[in-house]
């Protein structure tokens, strides 16, 4: 386990106008082992870049995949659009069943089997003594998108519901909160505060470690998963501090509530990158797009602090080497960032989750190309 030290102050960034484009910025986040603070070069190349809109006047969207070249989305009140190609917003189901759209609850991620006509969801739903859970669901694509839940009885509540999908070396992956209490964290036999993995038939997966679906555990709020060379990484709330980066391994503990941010604890796993005061990371992905000075760079969205973040990782992905922020300010709040089969960079608004100041158009999805 790595053990490392970190400063949590956030600099000076790049904003990016409403014109659409960015530029790129100086950032003071993490104190690598050798307590030199990496430096980002502020003329390092980053070209400028152009901002298209591709959709507007969506209601909270979370999930975001593509499927045959086409772009959809869950919305967290319970409606499945796509994007047809003209760019209209196509409804796919109105209402999905069940769902129970209560506080940062409702209809959140979204994944495609890689071979197979399924889709799969994370719902939070009422359970029938009337508490909120959260299960996944996969949806036959055949059959008008009818739902079959895989896993249920997921603990949920109004507030840190977690809600990420990622189908990633034949199994999936979902990011479950603590559904409000934080002790969960520290059981590795309840399901809530903990990420899991299940085959794509919704089996407890044979490699894990505990024998149940539980991949590891120790989780506040996490809502981005990325892998990347071999690495699954994550993005998770802290209260008021301690906003995370970490790299996900089997059976591992990542400290909640007893540690936020790194410890000394030598049983809890660090992050590798820790955010105080907090920014609410909100997704994650790694870009291998046509910007060259991004590629193989980690991004994700921030909604308490409305902007895209990049960070590149050194050390096998173990420290920052430097990290900006892209947009600030330009949209309002970021939930989900992604990249699509042609590999540019997207990004969905959250204005409308009842914490932003929503303009007209929103909520949003954008995509970023070269200028």
């Amino acid at each position: 386990m790595d053990r490392r030290q970190y400063l949590a102050t956030l600099g000076a960034a790049a904003v990016a106008g409403c014109s659409g484009r960015s530029n790129t910025g100086e950032e003071e986040g993490v104190v690598i082992d050798s307590g030199t603070p990496p430096e980002t070069d502020a003329d390092a190349g980053v070209p400028d870049v152009d901002v298209e809109t591709l959709a507007t006047g969506l209601e909270v969207p979370w999930g975001a995949a593509y499927r045959d070249g086409t772009l959809y989305l869950a919305e967290r009140p319970g409606r499945i659009v796509r994007l047809d190609g003209d760019g209209d917003v196509e409804t796919v189901v109105d209402a999905v069943d069940g769902v129970q759209h209560v506080g940062e609850g409702g209809l959140l991620g979204l994944a495609f089997h890689p071979s197979d006509p399924y889709a799969y969801t994370h719902q939070t739903y009422e359970t029938e003594d009337g508490a909120l859970a959260n299960r996944l669901v996969r949806h036959d694509l055949t059959d008008g998108w009818a739902g079959e839940p895989l896993l249920a009885g997921i603990p949920g509540a109004h507030i840190h519901d977690g809600g990420r999908l990622l189908v990633h070396d034949g199994a999936l992956y979902m990011t479950c909160g603590d559904a409000a209490e934080a002790e969960r964290g520290q059981d590795p036999d309840v399901l809530a505060g903990s990420v899991l993995r299940v085959t794509l038939d919704g089996d407890a997966h044979p490699d894990n470690p505990f024998g149940t679906p539980v991949y590891s555990y120790g989780h506040r709020n996490p809502q981005g998963l990325a892998a990347h060379d071999g690495r699954l990484y994550s993005t998770e709330h802290g209260p008021t501090v301690a906003d995370e980066i970490n790299v996900l391994r089997a059976g591992e503990n990542y400290g909640w509530p007893e540690a936020k941010g790194p410890s000394d604890a030598d049983h809890f796993t660090d992050p590798v990158a820790s955010y105080s005061p907090t920014i609410a990371p909100a997704s994650a992905t790694f870009y291998d797009g046509p910007i060259r000075a991004w590629r193989g760079d980690f991004f994700f969205g921030t909604l308490k602090a409305e902007h895209v973040r990049r960070v590149r990782f050194d050390d096998g992905g173990r420290t920052v080497a430097e990290q900006e922020r892209l947009f600030e300010g330009a949209y309002g709040r970021i939930r989900t960032v992604f990249t699509g089969p042609d590999g540019h960079l997207h990004a969905v608004t959250s204005n409308r989750d009842g914490r932003g100041s929503p303009v007209a158009t929103d909520d949003r999805v954008f995509r970023f190309t070269p200028a």
